[in-house]
C-alpha cells in the first residue's frame, strides 16, 4: 500500500512539473502606441521595442508629442508618414532653404546604417543641393577634367536655386571645376550619386551646407521659393508584409521579439499570448494552456489528498 501511494505521488509530481511551464509560457501583454502628436504611427513603424517591423526598431521616438526619426547621421523631425506611397517626410533644423542658407557643416545630411539600407533610402525624386564643397571633395575627385556630377534631379537644380533670396549675401560663383577656379558654390546630386555607403555626409564630402527638396509630380511650382524642402525617404518592408497581414486578419498586432540582431523574430501579439504565426495558433496554445491549468489544479488537489492519507497511514502504523 505504501509503495502504491509513493508511486502515485511521484507520478503526480512529475506531471505537475511538466504542465507548469506550459501553463505559464507565452504570456505577454503588448500595447503599441499608434500616434505621436498629429502623426499616426502604424506598421511597419513602432514607438517602443517590440512594436512594428524589426527593420525599423530604434528608429522613431515621441518627444513632447513631436515625432523624431534617428539614424546614423542624426535626428530629424517627422513631418508626416505617407502609408499609401510608403514615404516619410523629414526636416533637418540645419537644412538650407530658399530664405536661409546654413553653413559650417552643421546639417545632418543623410547617412543610414548599412543594415538599414535595404529598408530606408531617399526617394529618387529627392535632390540634394550641396553648398560650398571643397575642391578636394571626393564628389569631384571622381570626375577629373570631365563634366561635373552636378545636375538637375526631377527638375530641381542649382540654376534655379541660385535665384533664392538667401544667396544675396553669399554671391554664388557658377564656375566649373574644369576652369581651374574651383567647383561651383552649389552642386545638385541624387542620393545614389554619392554611393549608398557614404550617403550625404557633409564632413566626408567636405561641404559647408546643403539643401534638400523633392518633387511631388504632377505638381508644378513657380520657382525655388515654392519647392517642397525636406528629405523625402522611401521605406520598404522587403516583401515580408504577408506575416503582418495574416496576423492582423486574425485580430493580432504585428511586432517582434528577441534580444539581439541574430535572435530577433517577428511576432503576432494576441492579447495575453504571442505567436510566430497568427492569433489562431495563439488561441490554440491558450486553450491548451487553460486545459493544462485544469489538470494542474486537479493533480495538486489529488496530491494533497494522497499526501494527507500517506502521512496518516505512516503515523497510524508508528508504535
Amino acid at each position: 500500500m505504501y509503495r502504491l501511494l509513493s508511486t502515485i505521488l511521484f507520478a503526480l509530481i512529475i506531471l505537475t512539473s511538466l504542465l507548469f511551464p506550459l501553463s505559464t509560457s507565452f504570456r505577454h501583454v503588448n500595447t503599441c502606441r499608434t500616434h505621436c502628436g498629429n502623426v499616426s504611427v502604424d506598421y511597419p513603424f513602432g514607438l517602443k521595442y517590440g512594436c512594428g517591423h524589426p527593420g525599423y526598431r530604434d528608429l522613431l521616438y515621441c518627444v513632447n508629442d513631436i515625432l523624431m526619426f534617428h539614424i546614423k547621421s542624426g535626428s530629424y523631425r517627422v513631418l508626416g508618414i505617407d502609408y499609401t506611397y510608403q514615404a516619410l517626410t523629414l526636416h533637418d533644423p540645419h537644412l538650407s532653404t530658399c530664405n536661409s542658407i546654413v553653413l559650417g557643416s552643421r546639417g545632418n545630411g543623410f547617412v543610414v546604417e548599412p543594415w538599414r539600407a535595404p529598408y530606408l533610402n531617399p526617394a529618387t525624386d529627392n535632390a540634394f543641393l550641396l553648398i560650398g564643397c571643397s575642391r578636394k571633395s571626393p564628389l569631384f575627385k571622381r570626375f577629373p577634367n570631365k563634366q561635373l556630377p552636378c545636375k538637375n534631379v526631377s527638375g530641381l537644380g542649382c540654376e534655379d536655386y541660385y535665384r533664392c533670396p538667401a544667396w544675396g549675401s553669399i554671391g554664388p560663383t557658377q564656375v566649373g571645376l574644369v576652369s581651374g577656379l574651383g567647383p561651383p558654390e552649389c552642386c545638385a546630386v541624387a542620393f545614389e550619386d554619392t554611393g549608398m555607403t557614404q550617403g550625404i555626409n557633409l564632413t566626408k564630402l567636405e561641404c559647408q551646407g546643403y539643401s534638400s527638396a523633392y518633387n511631388l509630380a504632377p505638381l508644378r511650382v513657380d520657382g525655388p521659393h515654392e519647392w517642397s524642402y525636406g528629405i523625402r525617404v522611401k521605406y520598404s518592408i522587403q516583401g515580408h508584409d504577408e506575416f503582418c497581414k495574416t496576423c492582423e486578419a486574425t485580430g493580432g498586432t504585428c511586432g517582434y521579439g528577441g534580444e539581439d540582431k541574430s535572435g530577433i523574430t517577428e511576432l503576432c501579439f494576441c492579447g495575453t499570448h504571442n505567436s510566430t504565426l497568427n492569433c489562431d495558433s495563439a488561441h490554440l496554445v491558450e486553450s491548451m494552456s487553460m486545459t493544462s491549468k485544469g489538470i494542474l489544479s486537479f493533480s495538486r488537489e489529488v496530491m494533497t489528498l494522497l499526501s494527507g492519507l500517506y502521512i496518516t497511514m505512516v503515523l497510524g502504523s508508528t508504535p
